[in-house]
């Protein structure tokens, strides 16, 4: 089959045309969608149907499949390796996870020791307004660094705090804490190396209770403030409007995303998988 990668007018994303997912994709195509997405680092397809299974057998070709294991009860009906995303509550319950308020700028779940290599996303149902998703590269956000800044983060680790979510409720068993030096999580390089594209990429996860190893936590708050002053420019964002059919595979080593809100009273339902990754090296 014939595919077509077409750029964004942004730092980063691609649209791929040309392809139906719901069909098995061959080797030769597979390699070529992979390539795409280490150098475009998120993909677009748009117009897509596709069942939990069929989301899930492409999903694979990105990697083995991750579960989120707080969410294990939003799976669509007989589908584990899928999660629902969503606002909407039947018979009052919620049907899927994340709500409909700001999800803030983060990568994936880097409060584990191995966080998620990609997560894919499939919209069923978008509100009118709202919701959009929107992607920083964390390549360009590093290679365009000043000198100075650079240099003070250079061979740093930091402490992913575990205890709240990005949409900021504090997750189950989870307890508050006055120090971040004493929140829990995972540490990991702040200058990740990606292992297929070989290139280095800030990796910081998200900004609520970080903390730069080592360092008195008035002194971690000012750079972590500098870094992120200097990654939220508009030059290495781009934005998607969802459409009902899209599909989405951000590599979640070098991007970081954030969702806007949108109303309550709209519904937004999303499928979602998570493909397994490895411990961030130091680059």
């Amino acid at each position: 089959m014939t595919v077509f990668v077409v750029p964004m007018e942004a730092a980063l994303g691609a649209e791929v045309r040309g392809l139906d997912l719901a069909r098995e994709m061959d080797n030769a195509t597979a390699n070529e969608i992979a390539q795409a997405w280490y150098a475009r680092q998120v993909l677009l397809f748009c117009g897509q149907s596709l069942n939990p299974d069929r989301l899930a057998a492409f999903s694979r070709h990105f990697g083995a499949l991750d579960v989120v294991p707080a969410w294990r009860k939003f799976h669509p009906p007989g589908s584990k390796d899928v999660l629902v995303i969503s606002n909407v509550i039947e018979n009052g319950e919620p049907i899927g996870v994340l709500g409909y308020g700001e999800a803030e700028w983060h990568t994936d779940m880097s409060y584990i020791d191995l966080p998620p290599r990609a997560s894919v996303l499939h919209a069923l149902e978008v509100p009118q307004a709202g919701g959009e998703t929107s992607f920083l590269d964390m390549y360009a956000a590093l290679e365009s660094m000043p000198r100075e800044l650079r240099g003070a983060i250079e061979g740093k680790v930091i402490n992913h705090d575990s205890s709240y979510d990005s949409a900021g409720g504090l997750r189950p068993g989870a307890a508050t804490f006055d120090d971040v030096r004493e929140a829990p999580g995972a540490r990991h390089p702040a200058i990740r190396l990606h292992p297929e594209s070989g290139r280095r990429a800030l990796y910081l996860g998200r900004r609520r209770n970080a903390w730069i190893v080592g360092m008195d936590e008035k002194d971690s708050d000012v750079l972590l403030d500098a870094l992120w002053a200097h990654v939220l420019q508009p030059r290495f964002v781009w934005t998607h409007s969802w459409r009902v059919g899209d599909v989405l595979v951000w590599d979640n080593r070098c991007t970081m995303h954030r969702r806007a809100p949108f109303d309550a009273s709209a519904r937004r339902v999303m499928h979602r998988t998570q493909i397994v990754g490895e411990r961030p090296i130091a680059a």
